[in-house]
């Protein structure tokens, strides 16, 4: 017997004492541990940048000090915003001993935000955005004009190069902040040009009055010198730009949503009301003849995604006064089923907005208003004036009360036609459809994966290839309904999305449970052509009109099959573009125009470009897809389908977790989703027409 000799047991106390404490001053916090402060390193956290110091710029307008906002992309990835509002302090803070102004840009929960009278209402409630944008920019430099001089300093990295300084004397108001993200902190510093304009054309109907610029100088070649202009576009250079003003506020941007769709009664209805001299509620609202509602509620002008207080107010009030107003006015009877909810909500745009003194956010990403007096406020200046434009407005009354009942009448029927769809599943045994393919049975759901795939072709080979542990296939028979414009009970008459309903396991509309989700990857897998495309786009409808909760949740992904298979001797190499493809010839020493005739390849059949061992050309017949080329034996394969892999290919290629390509699908701008979505698969023909004409540019098409 090995007798094992014991180590003495470590002090309780050992390699632990003051010496490893840590401490971080001022805005090192910040660069060490940016994700506490802006949620991440990628794109959405360098908009996040951007956002900070425009928030700061908005807040001037929202307290009426400021009218005009211009936001400048630079060259070097700088970017300069502008406003001419009061202008940030610049006289000696007592308690910090520095400048107003380097104690803001310097110091992390120091603004005026927190009390006093610096802003009635803000979006900041924590007075770290300027700072933590300071920190994690590389360079950063303030202006300030007010009582008559102007004032700058700049920073490096969160630090400042130098005391604040006057340069001279001033009649203007306003702060320029001009900033660079870190490429030590942010992988890529490229700022997404439509994405701020959509932020900006949102902020400017929410702050109606205020003129707000956005211009794109990145690519210019010129001179730009900005020292002596405090609007760039003063300089009149020759770059895109877009200027927002709007008067009407959110009865424009009700009009601005609803401008591809058919709305079902003239006048809009708007409402705006101030209460105890600081906080206002503003909601304007009409319908349309769609099946989905677009409710946007903001607070402070912060978009609340997943809604809050203010939401529930408008919800409540907005069902009540609807069936209030529909019983009085004998348009439904007494003993007929009152409008639910949801039915008063089919068809509506709405925008919400409240703006608070004291203000409470549920989370740190401010997505959830969670301040209780929200809900009575809204309710009750909605419930007054909404009462009022109906009495006024009759025949928009009336409109909105058919409306309502058609969604009754079509919820009794989505209800019988689901009953029926669940009856039937369950009779058929664990609900699911003959043709899904499911992995083995007690697999977690966080392990699982369903591949929708086109057509059975593709299915066969799919159900060939797969890990039968995870993976479950569901080929599709033909296109599936087109649900954009379809209510749920025609939606579940149809084979191919009754199936995917039932093999997904949540059920849909006021049934659906996330916590029943049977795979946490639903991977959409369709042809590299137009009809899979379409496909692709079809079924991207489906999810985001029926089950927007699992693409906001990050479970619904799109597979990326190869477009070529290069094949040399025993060498396989698989190219997801032709750009990777001609790459991988280059390697080859092979010019890409010397294969650019390369034809499609359908089962077997293969491109070949051969060699002769004596240097002399042989020539060998495969048909039309046939090359030569004295330098090399390569075949390429073309694929236009996954139906034209074998199951080892495409287990390799884009089902093999180690090597497959995937990409999630998510919702970054909820708004000019649900556009997109109504433009391309609605009914609105000069629309999409439109839209195809202005960007087919944009298109790569294979057909």
């Amino acid at each position: 017997m090995i007798k094992k000799e014991t180590e003495p047991a470590k002090s309780k106390t050992q390699g632990y004492s003051a010496d490893d404490i840590t401490v971080l001053e001022g805005l090192e916090p910040v660069r060490k541990r940016p994700g506490m402060y802006i949620g991440t390193t990628g794109p959405d956290g360098l908009h996040h940048l951007l956002t900070e110091i425009w928030d700061n710029a908005r807040d001037e307008a929202m307290g009426g000090f400021a009218n005009d906002v211009e936001v400048s992309l630079l060259p070097n990835d700088f970017v300069r915003v502008v406003d001419n509002g009061r202008g940030i302090p610049v006289d000696f803070h007592k308690q910090t001993k520095v400048s107003a102004l380097e104690t803001i840009m310097t110091t992390l929960h120091a603004g005026g935000k927190f009390g006093g009278q610096g802003y009635k209402v803000s979006g900041g409630l924590h007075g770290v955005g300027a700072s933590v944008v300071n920190a994690l920019s590389s360079d950063m430099n303030v202006t300030v004009h007010r009582d008559g001089g102007k004032f700058s300093q700049s920073y490096e990295r969160g630090k400042k190069k130098a005391p604040v300084k006057k340069e001279g004397k001033s009649d203007l108001n306003g702060t320029i902040v001009t900033f660079r993200p870190d490429e030590q902190i942010f992988k890529e510093i490229k700022l997404d040009w439509d994405r701020i304009v959509n932020h900006l054309r949102q902020q400017a109907y929410l702050v109606k009055g205020v003129r707000i610029t956005i211009l794109d100088f990145r690519t210019y070649e010129g001179k730009i010198d900005v020292s002596n202009s405090f609007y760039v576009r003063d300089l009149g250079l020759d770059v895109r730009s877009y200027s927002f003003y709007f008067e009407g506020g959110l009865k424009s941007m009700v009009t601005f949503l609803n401008h591809s769709l058919k709305t079902i009664h003239k006048n809009i209805f708007y409402i705006e009301k101030e209460i105890n001299d600081s906080e206002t509620v503003e909601i304007s609202l009409q319908y349309t003849d769609d099946i989905s509602a677009r409710i946007l509620p903001f607070a402070n002008n912060i978009f609340n995604p997943e809604g809050g207080t203010h939401l529930t107010g408008f919800k409540t009030a907005l069902t009540r006064t609807i069936n209030t107003y529909a019983k009085n006015n004998s348009l439904i009877k007494e003993n007929d089923d009152s409008f639910t909810g949801d039915d008063v909500l089919e068809g509506l745009t709405a925008v919400i907005s409240v703006k608070l003194r004291e203000i409470q956010f549920e989370g740190q990403t401010k997505a959830k208003l969670g301040t209780v007096e929200a809900r009575g406020m809204v309710e009750t200046v909605f419930s007054e004036g909404f009462n009022y434009f109906m009495e006024e407005n009759p025949d928009d009354a009336r409109a909105i009360i058919n409306k309502s009942l058609l969604a009754l009448r079509a919820r009794k029927a989505a209800k019988a036609a689901k009953d029926s769809v669940l009856r039937k599943g369950a009779l058929e045994g664990m609900t699911l459809p003959g043709k899904l393919s499911d992995c083995q049975s007690g697999t977690p759901a966080e392990e699982a994966e369903i591949f929708i795939v086109e057509g059975d072709s593709a299915g066969g080979t799919a159900k060939q290839g797969r890990d039968r542990r995870t993976q479950a296939i569901l080929p599709l028979k033909g296109k599936p309904l087109n649900v954009e414009r379809a209510r749920v009970d025609k939606m579940l008459g149809h084979a191919e999305i009754k199936a995917i309903v039932i093999a997904i396991g949540t059920a849909i509309g006021e049934t659906f449970d996330i916590s029943k989700l049977r795979y946490h990857k639903i991977i959409i897998a369709t042809d590299a052509d137009v009809d899979g495309a379409h496909i692709r786009t079809l079924l991207l409808t489906l999810f985001y009109r029926y089950f927007k909760t699992l693409v906001e949740q990050g479970f619904v992904y799109i597979a990326q099959p190869p477009l070529y298979k290069i094949k040399k001797g025993k060498e396989a190499f698989y190219a997801f573009s032709d750009a990777e493809r001609d790459l991988i010839l280059k390697d080859f020493n092979l010019k890409p125009e010397e294969v650019k005739d390369v034809e499609e390849a359908s089962g077997d059949e293969e491109e070949n470009v051969e060699e002769s061992e004596e240097g002399e050309e042989a020539e060998k017949d495969s048909g039309k897809n046939s090359e030569k080329n004295k330098k090399t034996n390569i075949t390429i394969q073309r694929y236009k389908g996954l139906g034209e892999m074998n199951a080892e290919e495409l287990w390799e290629t884009t089902m093999d977790p180690e090597n497959r390509v995937l990409k999630q699908v998510k919702v970054e701008d909820a708004v000019e989703s649900d556009k997109i979505f109504d433009i391309l698969m609605g009914t609105d023909v000069p629309s999409r027409k439109s839209f195809i004409q202005s960007n087919a540019g944009k298109a790569t098409i294979d057909i």
